[in-house]
């Protein structure tokens, strides 16, 4: 299992073709791939700021309850982090299991929580000045589906970015 914040691009591709390598016992390899979007030019860099260790093992935590959940055979969750411009890959999320629900699955449940509830801070900038971005209700919805509980709706001084 691998979980990794890289300030770098990567290429989904090679990370699921690295991933799939020797998989003689797996019987379903699931893969997501979020990208940045422009927003129809509004947006032309998005942000992304995290707490070091502490943001890793938030999504380790995650990750061993999917693994459990799921009966996965393996995991990776490679994210982004510092600037981002559209078009270029977030986050990649691949899941190994033994049947493809359990792989389908696990690759949704995992992508939920990053997107709802993973102590990132999301900003995006374009022609009218940064703009920090919240969960959408669709993605307390999203969550709430796995039942781990109530949706979590941070005030925005919750939101502020980490000050190093």
């Amino acid at each position: 299992m691998m979980i990794r914040l890289t300030d770098q691009p990567f290429e989904p591709g090679a990370l699921l073709t690295g991933f799939s390598q020797g998989r003689t016992e797996t019987g379903a390899i699931a893969s997501f791939t979020g990208l940045a979007r422009s927003e129809a030019g509004s947006t032309t860099t998005l942000t992304l700021e995290a707490y070091p260790g502490f943001t890793e093992r938030a999504i380790q935590a995650i990750a061993d309850q999917a693994r459990t959940r799921f009966a996965l055979q393996d995991l990776l969750i490679l994210h982004r982090i510092g600037d981002i411009a559209p078009g270029e890959a977030i986050v990649f999320v691949a899941t190994a299991a033994p049947h493809r629900r359990a792989a389908f699955e696990a690759c949704d449940f995992l992508m939920d929580y990053l997107k709802s509830r993973a102590p990132f801070w999301k900003k995006e900038t374009g022609p009218d000045g940064p703009r920090w971005i919240e969960p959408r209700d669709q993605d307390h919805a999203d969550i709430a589906r796995w039942e781990l509980g109530q949706p979590i709706k941070l005030s925005p001084s919750s939101r502020t970015p980490p000050r190093a």
